[in-house]
């Protein structure tokens, strides 16, 4: 499949290496000569300088013949206009925007701008995705990360392990033996940085983070398992009054009145346009690492602080803040891959990647056909994805045990009709199972030959 991929930032360079390592053929396009470098010397695609939205830079990016387009640069208006382009003058059959702008996004969706006059298959919000995932992160607590695959009904949570955590220093093949009716599986551990498929005689230690995979219903029972308790997020700091902290202010709304969110905006103006918006959120004006003000919205008394401003040590600053004042638990937003070792000695909880949580969703948008989700951990080190056994697959019919897979590989669930599974090495694969696996990065292309679902797009 030939891919344009316009915008060659963080995101751009992320989908194109994924798409790249499994064999499409991927042109960058960036107006930034150095980004269009950086990509060619570092993955195998073709680079083109120039803006995007230009039909003769478009042309040269091979327009004529591509499948696809995925316009991810930093404008809304190039990115919506390089897809009006790429549909008059080239008729490229699918095309995937990424759009910031609530403006746009309200008009796009709404009955009075019908999305026919805008030819974009997929609008992606990196506001909207960050939203729910905050969401996603406010529900679970205990976890640094989560996401739910197989309709729903199964939850990765990533777990950072304490000292108090009653399965450490047990191998894995005994938490079978010991949590018989449990349905849970260790996927992946990151230990030191490093990020493996566990196999079933490792450990787990003190300091080691554990994406583990469970069915909802098995949940609060995984939890108690490795040492975590689980909370109910009732009282809600956001500090930050943007489109996400609106987001997430309005879903809080939306639970009931038991929820009380209390919302901390800088910049006057904003702050009253949150204020009209929300209904029984109290929006407070002013900085989010003034004590006092802290103190004013009740810190100590709240069960999470979320903190989504547009500055990432800013973020940091104020979630530290938010924990010495007394708030137990505290979720920052972080841009910057590099500033994530830090969370842990600054005792922040959790954090959401907005790049990470772009990938990942535009990823789920053009893996169709049997690929029925992708989520990628981490800085892209590795994907947990969901995927229907084709009947001509390799591995239908075959024992798990007996299926080639590569060392950074491990099945997490079998759904077999309404059923969850938790593997194990003597089930037999079937045709028509969906299967959660995790992959390292360097594995994917391995993963997608055994399953021979091509990863097809549309």
């Amino acid at each position: 499949m030939k891919v344009i991929i316009c915008g060659a930032g963080q995101v751009g360079w992320q989908i194109a290496r994924h798409l790249s390592g499994e064999n499409n053929d991927v042109t960058v396009v960036d107006s930034n000569p150095d980004l269009v470098r950086r990509a060619t010397e570092t993955l195998d695609v073709q680079g083109i300088a120039g803006f995007a939205s230009h039909p003769d830079v478009l042309e040269r990016a091979g327009a004529r013949d591509a499948d696809m387009i995925i316009a991810a640069t930093y404008s809304d208006e190039v990115n919506m206009v390089t897809c009006q382009v790429a549909h008059s003058v080239f008729s490229i059959g699918r095309k995937i925007a990424r759009l910031r702008s609530q403006s746009y996004l309200t008009a796009i969706y709404s009955d009075l701008y019908r999305r026919e006059h805008l030819p974009i298959d997929v609008v992606i919000s990196p506001e909207r995705e960050v939203a729910e995932a905050a969401m996603r992160r406010l529900s679970s607590p205990a976890a640094f990360d989560t996401e739910m695959f197989l309709d729903g009904k199964a939850q990765l949570l990533g777990l950072r392990l304490q000292e108090d955590c009653p399965v450490l220093n047990t191998p894995l093949r005994q938490l079978s033996d010991l949590f018989s009716t449990l349905r849970v599986v260790v996927l992946a551990v990151r230990r030191e940085g490093r990020l493996f498929a566990p196999d079933s005689g490792d450990q787990l230690f003190p300091g080691d983070e554990a994406y583990i995979l469970a069915p909802l219903e098995d949940i609060p029972r995984t939890l108690e398992v490795f040492g975590k308790s689980q909370k109910k997020q009732e009282r809600l700091v956001i500090v930050g009054g943007g489109n996400i902290g609106l987001a997430v202010a309005q879903a809080m709304e939306a639970r009931g009145a038991r929820t009380r969110t209390k919302m901390i905006e800088r910049d006057r103006r904003r702050a009253e346009l949150a204020a009209d918006a929300l209904e029984r959120t109290i929006v407070l004006n002013g900085d989010g690492m003034d004590s006092s003000l802290l103190h004013e919205a009740g810190i100590a008394r709240a069960d999470a602080v979320l903190v989504v401003t547009d500055d990432d040590k800013t973020n940091m600053l104020a979630a530290v803040r938010a924990k010495s004042e007394g708030c137990p638990f505290a979720i920052s937003l972080i841009n910057d891959p590099t500033l994530v070792p830090l969370m842990e000695p600054l005792g922040i909880d959790a954090y959401i990647n907005p790049r990470a949580t772009t990938v990942s969703s535009i990823l789920r948008h053009i893996r169709h056909g049997r690929v029925k989700a992708v989520y990628s951990i981490g800085d892209a080190e590795g994907e947990v994805i969901e995927a229907e056994v084709l009947s001509t697959s390799s591995i239908a019919g075959s024992a798990i045990r007996e299926i080639d897979f590569p060392e950074g590989v491990l099945v997490g669930a079998v759904r077999r009709g309404e059923k969850i599974l938790k593997p194990t090495g003597g089930m037999r694969v079937e045709a028509g199972d969906v299967i959660v696996v995790f992959a390292l990065a360097d594995d994917v292309v391995r993963l997608e030959q055994l399953l021979q679902v091509s990863f097809d797009y549309f």
